[in-house]
């Protein structure tokens, strides 16, 4: 991967109860394609004692995708939905004109200890469909498709790529692939992608065509996407996610994204008014942040 446009570093964030690895947005880069913002949550170890607890929040102009590598968590939203997601799986929800949703440790597992590591991922929506009716998709992880390569995994965890297809009902022209090594093996996978393209290292090690060695906590951004190749070190994990980038800009507050500050000023209003739907079963209330700003985001 010669071709590297940007690398951003991992930076610490604090979402109430729990700390994550801030990766999108970034001052330099604030979208790939469609991904708006991704938070790396863990590894973290909790007692009997400590648990996930992120009550209910709202979303707008968006789908979140949770992807776990260890551990369990509850989501529960206003549509109704109530399912554990495990690792492997994918929560796929789309917010469009607002949704309420929480995400907790399970009943059974808030008694003893437990691991929390995944991703966090938000996806804006395309401006015609901002105020869709929102939706929610669990997708087991059977049910995604693997292949080999070479001695190389892969995964298609959403969008298309390699002529194939997840079953996550995605919006917009995107992918998202999980690639897995045990050996040392060059990566050259650039006509398979299109658009905006950046590699996540999760594990292990990517080497540049230049001879750069780049370890975990880091993104790379390609500058050109077809010419996206990188030899890729032994027991390493790496998640490659863009696709083709919105013509207009988003802007983003707290939870909300949208392509108008109007937007997302009766956003801010309805969740203070207590205007959006609730969750069954939950009567938690997260207030709206008075020290965010709404902050203009371009590919």
């Amino acid at each position: 991967m010669s071709n590297i446009g940007l690398i951003i570093e991992e930076r610490p964030a604090d979402i109430g109860n729990f700390l994550v690895g801030r990766l999108l947005p970034f001052r330099g880069k604030r979208m790939v394609g469609p991904f708006i913002f991704i938070d790396h949550m863990g590894p973290a170890k909790m007692n009997d004692t400590q648990n996930m607890d992120i009550g209910p929040h709202p979303h707008i102009g968006l789908s979140t995708l949770t992807y776990l590598f260890e551990g369990s968590m509850m989501h529960r939203d206003s549509l109704g939905t109530a399912v554990e997601i495990q690792p492997g799986a994918v929560n796929w929800m789309t917010a469009g004109k607002g949704i309420v949703h929480s995400e907790r440790t399970p009943d059974y597992l808030r008694h003893s200890e437990k691991m929390m590591h995944g991703l966090q991922i938000w996806v804006a929506l395309p401006k015609e469909l901002e105020m869709m009716e929102p939706e929610f998709f669990h997708v087991d992880k059977e049910a995604l498709p693997v292949w080999e390569e070479d001695a190389v995994q892969y995964k298609l965890v959403a969008g298309e790529a390699f002529g194939k297809k997840s079953p996550v009902p995605v919006y917009s022209k995107l992918f998202m692939l999980e690639i897995k090594s045990s050996t040392r093996q060059l990566i050259s996978i650039g006509r398979h992608l299109f658009g905006e393209a950046g590699l996540y290292i999760l594990e292990g090690a990517v080497e540049s065509d230049d001879g750069n060695v780049y370890g975990p906590k880091q993104i790379l951004v390609a500058k050109d996407t077809s010419l996206c190749s990188f030899t890729i070190h032994p027991n390493t994990t790496v998640y490659i996610f863009g696709g083709e980038p919105f013509a207009e800009e988003r802007f983003i507050y707290w939870n909300f994204v949208a392509s108008s500050v109007e937007r997302i000023e009766a956003a801010k209003q309805q969740w203070m008014r207590q205007q959006f739907p609730t969750i069954p079963g939950e009567t938690g209330y997260i207030p709206l942040p008075q020290t965010a700003s709404n902050v203009k985001l371009k590919g």
